[in-house]
């Protein structure tokens, strides 16, 4: 048998076969293509926010050279907004304790117990719900809610619109986001964190509720935070539901107006650009922006807060 010996005068090895492409250099048109979509996309994404912030500055200030701020943050009178701040509370909280249970537990049920096969079936099921238009949602709980799960099944003494009605729909329709981002956070919970637990005695309801929940606490609590802002920012559910009637009350079997139903009440083409009404739904619609600000910078610091890396 003939070797080659490292110093011989051999071919050398590989010869006669073809050179490797150099793929970075094929490669480099196309990632600069890529790197510039996202670019332009991040900065439409800032210019947009920039522009409704610009948007809504002008016609604050001519409302505030009219209305002083303490007859806007009052209780009572015709530009009182804090019953407006009131009922947006209430139909976001009742949504909440709707949404996060029922979502945390689908999730919690997809990410540890379900099979592949029911997993590849329930879960495209819960995130259908997230596609039902918010006026059909509104309209379920106009047509079967209030008359039927409210007034006849649990007697309640409620009207044809109020905040509970609106409150619990709106669970209903966060429940998708509240669930499919849980979902995703326990899901990236690594397999050996499991192991361990069971290794060391404990169940799968011990290890999901001890070991992998707090580990993806981060990913739950985007999601609720998430599910919050999407409540607080819907609009046709607490329009048909929730009812017109400024009213700052604990009952939340009362009408209530929330801040997206007053602006989409008032908003209807009667209000002539630059009267007082006209600004205030501007006013309104900071406040709301704000407001949405706020639960968006609690939710990133939450996640820098408990965010594990693994």
């Amino acid at each position: 048998m003939s070797t080659i010996s490292s110093t011989g005068a051999g071919p050398p090895f590989g010869a006669g076969l073809p050179a490797a492409p150099d793929l970075r250099k094929k490669a480099r048109p196309l990632e600069t293509v890529i790197r510039t979509i996202l670019m332009v996309s991040a900065f439409l994404s800032v210019a947009i926010t920039v522009g409704i912030i610009f948007a809504l500055i002008r016609p604050v200030i001519d409302f505030f050279a009219e209305v002083p701020f303490g007859d806007f943050f009052a209780t009572e009178g015709t530009h009182a907004v804090l019953p407006l701040v009131g009922g947006t509370l209430m139909t976001t909280v009742i949504a909440l304790l709707v949404a996060v249970p029922l979502g945390l537990g689908a999730a919690m049920y997809l990410s540890e117990y379900a099979s592949r096969r029911a997993r590849r079936v329930l879960k495209p099921t819960v995130e259908l719900l997230a596609g039902v238009p918010s006026v059909v949602y509104g309209f379920f709980a106009l047509s079967f809610v209030t008359p039927t799960l409210l007034q006849d099944i649990l007697s309640l003494e409620v009207g044809f619109t109020n905040a509970l009605s609106a409150g619990l729909v709106l669970g209903v329709m966060v429940i998708p986001t509240v669930a499919s981002l849980s979902e995703d956070a326990l899901t990236a919970v690594p397999q050996s964190m499991r192991q361990g637990s069971m290794a060391m005695g404990a169940n799968r309801m011990q290890t999901t509720l001890r070991v992998v929940l707090p580990a993806a606490l981060s990913g739950v609590a985007a999601a609720v935070v998430l599910g919050m802002s999407r409540a607080v920012g819907e609009t046709m559910i607490v329009t048909l539901a929730s009812g017109n009637l400024k009213n700052l009350s604990a009952d939340p079997r009362e009408d209530m107006q929330t801040m997206t139903g007053f602006i989409a009440t008032t908003a209807g083409g009667e209000n002539a650009v630059g009267s007082t009404s006209y600004n205030e739904l501007f006013a309104v619609g900071m406040l709301l922006f704000l407001l949405t600000l706020v639960i968006n910078v609690i939710s990133i610091a939450l996640v820098r807060r408990f965010r594990q890396v693994y």
